[in-house]
């Protein structure tokens, strides 16, 4: 076992490292947080006000002080990033949702992810309606647009190599699995079968190096 010396100080004894008192929680210190958190990440009016609470319940532990004091603290500092544009529930939902929905999130899965970042019911059932006149602006002359759902049941199908995406002559063992797979992502029966059914197209078919998807998992 190896010694380290340790320096004496006159009259101290051994020289100890002496902890630094925890600062104070201070409105200044957590617009700092609210900036430093929202230089890195978009994020929900609630989701501000949770990584807030968090950081204040950290440092009042350490200070042996109530947390539940500094809300009114807290409640100051996010409605300032509100005003200020830094926070804005509106447009984070309609980005989020967007790229749920090209990951491949049905409707019900994109609402209940952007629920979990504490989005509104209201500001939900607004971006998904945005998302919806969106799609029937943007509809090919020639044809009408094919419905967001079911393009996010292709791309869920595609991420997860279900259905047309199996490789070829594994596609009906794994029927039923890949079928389960699709509710358990939040598409209705129909859309699920249609998609699982689907015929395969030259470029979507998964070669013999491509990945045989579980059929499980999220998003």
């Amino acid at each position: 076992m190896s010694v380290r010396n340790v320096a004496e100080r006159p009259g101290r004894g051994p020289d100890v490292a002496e902890a630094r008192p925890t600062p104070p929680i201070t409105a200044a210190w957590l617009e700092r947080a609210a900036l430093h958190y929202l230089e890195r990440y978009s994020a929900s009016t609630e989701m501000l006000r949770r990584t807030l609470r968090r950081r204040v319940e950290k440092r009042a532990r350490a200070r042996g002080e109530a947390a539940e004091a500094f809300g009114p603290m807290i409640e100051a500092v996010v409605a300032r990033a509100v005003r200020g544009g830094l926070v804005d529930d509106a447009r984070f939902t309609a980005a989020r949702l967007a790229t749920l929905r090209r990951r491949g999130a049905s409707a019900r899965g994109a609402a209940a992810k952007l629920a979990a970042k504490g989005v509104s019911r209201e500001a939900i059932a607004t971006a998904m309606e945005a998302e919806r006149e969106a799609a029937e602006r943007e509809a090919a002359p020639a044809g009408e647009a094919e419905a967001v759902e079911a393009q996010a049941a292709r791309a869920y199908a595609r991420r997860r190599r279900l259905g047309p995406f199996r490789r070829p002559g594994t596609r009906a063992a794994h029927r039923d699995r890949d079928l389960a797979a699709m509710a358990r992502a939040g598409f209705h029966y129909g859309l699920a079968r249609a998609t699982i059914e689907a015929e395969a197209e030259a470029e979507d078919e998964v070669g013999d190096g491509g990945e045989d998807g579980a059929g499980t998992g999220g998003i």
